[in-house]
């Protein structure tokens, strides 16, 4: 079936950098598409065909009403369209109204982010779980920097355990401070890319923003404040709940993290882990997990994350398998030994067992 699409002003953006745009719709939805004088035309299966007629036409109404499209973002909306044939382009962007945070203008770009900020808006504790490269920390200090400029709250805890990634780094120079900011630098990258640097700088020196690792927490009653715990999944159990009883009065937590990235020594389980199934459907706590679809870095990280979830289901498959085939058969009896096999022969024997030798008779020397 063919179809045919009016083109208007946008095209550019449409296609993208090396074409990437459209390609992303012919593979998600198994179309052919060709560019005419100011038509785009069609080709491919009726149901989707009448799909990405939908796409493009929700696109250039969008466009020309005004929306711009970055080519990040419209690649980010166009995952999530063709993945799902319940979503429209339209409602997409109607739903993720822009918000401003500090000096950044974002709108959630997946339909996950947008249940993530929703999330928070309306709960005091959020976990969001799930891949690299998902927005689940820049979202939330984006959100407690909303919060913190709007005066919901007078300062932002931002806390991660200090873990190392399979490597040692043996002792750091400096002090406490200079010691400890290497494990937290993200989190900073997170706040200068949405504040002025002198505007953090000041945050900072009169401690409307903290940043420290989790062993600061222990003791303390954090009221009016927004806290975000990063890398929970390298969190123990006993942290974890630590960490949780600090919240105070009018205060929000947000803990993120990927129970794929886990840092933690082996037999230790990850209070992220534990946390999951512990506070499962308690009232106030939601849980928001995301997935390779929700990736909004560059296009290359969701095949890698898909690549991986791959590899490992493969592998649990074949150790599973292994230890079935290698297991001994409930319906077979063990293994005798040498000796039971043998003493279970003589006995087993016509003559029947040989009589027993009294000391005496086998001590004596035997006759000619």
């Amino acid at each position: 079936m063919k179809a045919t699409v009016q083109v208007s002003r946008g095209i550019e953006s449409l296609y993208g950098t090396r074409d990437e745009n459209i390609r992303l719709i012919e593979s998600g939805l198994n179309v052919n598409t060709k560019l005419g004088n100011d038509t785009l035309e069609i080709e491919g299966e009726p149901e989707a065909v009448a799909r990405a007629e939908a796409i493009f036409e929700d696109y250039f109404a969008l466009v020309k009403e005004g929306v711009v499209f970055k080519n990040g973002d419209l690649n980010s909306l166009l995952r999530v369209v063709t993945a799902d044939p319940d979503i429209t382009l339209r409602a997409l962007v109607n739903s993720g109204r822009q918000r401003s945070f500090g000096k950044k203008v974002l709108a959630p770009k997946t339909v996950t982010q947008r249940r993530y900020l929703e999330a928070i808006e309306r709960n005091d504790l959020v976990f969001g779980i799930g891949p690299a490269g998902t927005g689940k920390t820049y979202l939330a200090v984006a959100m407690a920097i909303q919060a913190l400029i709007s005066k919901r709250v007078t300062r932002i805890i931002l806390t991660r355990p200090a873990v190392e990634a399979g490597e040692r780094l043996g002792f750091l120079p400096g002090t406490l401070q200079e010691k400890i900011d290497p494990y937290l630098r993200p989190l900073y990258d997170a706040l200068y890319d949405m504040l002025e640097a002198e505007k953090v700088e000041k945050l900072l020196e009169r401690a409307s923003i903290e940043v420290a690792p989790i062993a600061f927490m222990r003791g303390r009653t954090l009221n009016d404040s927004f806290i975000i715990l990063d890398e929970a999944q390298n969190s123990t159990a006993e942290q974890m709940k630590m960490v949780l009883t600090r919240q105070g009065f009018n205060s929000k937590m947000v803990v993120t993290g990927d129970l794929t990235q886990i840092d933690l020594p082996t037999g230790r389980k990850s209070g992220l882990n534990d946390a999951a199934d512990v506070l499962r459907g308690v009232e106030g706590i939601s849980f928001v997990y995301f997935d390779e679809r929700d990736v909004v870095r560059h296009s290359l990280v969701q095949r890698i994350v898909r690549a991986y979830e791959k590899y490992n289901q493969e592998v649990a498959g074949r150790q599973l398998t292994l230890k079935l085939s290698d297991g001994p058969s409930l319906l077979e009896p063990p293994p005798e030994s040498p000796a039971a096999a043998a003493e279970q022969q003589r006995a087993e024997s016509p003559d029947g067992p040989p009589p027993a030798l009294t000391a005496e008779a086998a001590s004596a020397p035997a006759q000619a």
